[in-house]
């Protein structure tokens, strides 16, 4: 199997390392050589996190370059728009719709950009959610990183079970079975 791409970006607090954890045993679960590496920037204070998780028949090195992401997992739109040029020609972008502003745009140095979204959708295969508010809905606002995640499975080749079982083992026993049905709302989307 050629090496597939994936990269999770968001800021501090999303959850990414929990869902790059998910991903690496779904991957590991069905025998494939996987990479992974976490770059991040003030992730305690609200900064960029970015995730790459690599996998395949060999892996060679954990990093995701320019132009090669078969998908882009993106837990707040501004983080979609910074990391959109990693996605090849043929990837999609799966983009959490909610806004939260980076210390620049707090501080009055720098603006929020409008319409990210659509802007993005002008350029590449866009699925967008309100993931906040399917995980509201839920009673548990802390697992929109799995309705994400369940949106962006769609785009991966492994089964439901595949994902709901690995969920099962990784996520803290008290909170399985609402992350699996955090990961269900957005696998059903």
């Amino acid at each position: 199997m050629e090496t597939q791409n994936i990269m999770i970006v968001g800021v501090g607090g999303q959850g990414t390392l929990l869902t790059s954890r998910i991903l690496g045993g779904i991957m590991q679960n069905a025998g494939y050589d996987i990479k992974l590496s976490e770059v991040h920037g003030m992730a305690q204070r609200g900064g960029s996190v970015v995730t790459f998780v690599r996998y395949g028949d060999k892996v060679f090195e954990p990093i995701v370059e320019e132009g090669q992401a078969d998908v882009l997992i993106a837990f707040e739109r501004l983080e979609a728009l910074r990391y959109a040029h990693y996605l090849k020609k043929d990837g999609v972008i799966v983009v959490n719709d909610v806004r939260i502003d980076p210390m620049p745009v707090v501080t009055g140095v720098a603006e929020y950009p409008d319409n990210i979204i659509e802007n993005l959708k002008k350029d590449y295969k866009v699925y967008d959610i309100d993931a906040q508010k399917v995980a509201l809905e839920l009673g548990n606002a802390r697992v929109f990183n799995n309705v994400v995640l369940g949106l962006a499975a769609q785009h991966m080749k492994f089964s439901k079970e595949e994902w709901l079982e690995t969920i099962e083992k990784t996520v803290p026993p008290k909170t399985i079975e609402i992350n699996k049905q955090a990961f269900l709302a957005g696998f059903e989307q």
